[in-house]
C-alpha cells in the first residue's frame, strides 16, 4: 500500500483538476469527505483509496452537485463504485462539455458526440440506439 502526504496528494490530482490543491485537500479531509488518514507505520497517510474518493469528487462536482450531496452519495458506495465515478471524470471536463453535443435518447440513456462527426452518422447513431431500445431486429 502505497502512503501519500497531502502534498504530494495535491500534486496527483492537480494533473486532474488545477483546483485541487493543498489547501482543498486539507478541507475535503477536514469535513469528512474523504476516509479517516490511514495509518503506516506511526505516520497517517492518504492512499490510493483517498485519491480514487478525491477524483470521484471531482467529478460529481463538475456535474453541478453539492459537496453535501456528493459525502452523502460516497458514504453509500463501495470502493468499486467510487473508483467506477472518478474513471468518468474525462467526461465532464469542462472543454470537452462545451464543444461537444449531448443528445438525450431516453430517460436513461444520452450519447455525447463529438462536432467532428458528420450530421448523416449522427442521425445513424440515434437511428440505430433508437431502435435497439424499440426491440427492433432488423
Amino acid at each position: 500500500m502505497s502512503g501519500y502526504t497531502a502534498k504530494q496528494v495535491a500534486e496527483i490530482l492537480q494533473q486532474d483538476d488545477s483546483r485541487m490543491n493543498l489547501r482543498t485537500i486539507r478541507y475535503y479531509t477536514q469535513i469528512g469527505m474523504v476516509p479517516a488518514l490511514e495509518l503506516i507505520g506511526n505516520k497517517r497517510v492518504y492512499t490510493d483509496r483517498h485519491i480514487h474518493f478525491f477524483r470521484a469528487i471531482i467529478t460529481l462536482t463538475r456535474t453541478g452537485e453539492t459537496l453535501a450531496s456528493i459525502q452523502e452519495t460516497l458514504k453509500s458506495l463501495t470502493i468499486e463504485e467510487i473508483e467506477k465515478i472518478g474513471q468518468q471524470m474525462h467526461l465532464y471536463d469542462p472543454n470537452r462539455v462545451l464543444v461537444n453535443e449531448t443528445l438525450t435518447i431516453s430517460e436513461d440513456i444520452a450519447i455525447t458526440l463529438s462536432p467532428r462527426v458528420s450530421a448523416e452518422l449522427k442521425q445513424k447513431v440515434i437511428d440505430s440506439v433508437s431502435q435497439l431500445l424499440r426491440g427492433d431486429k432488423s
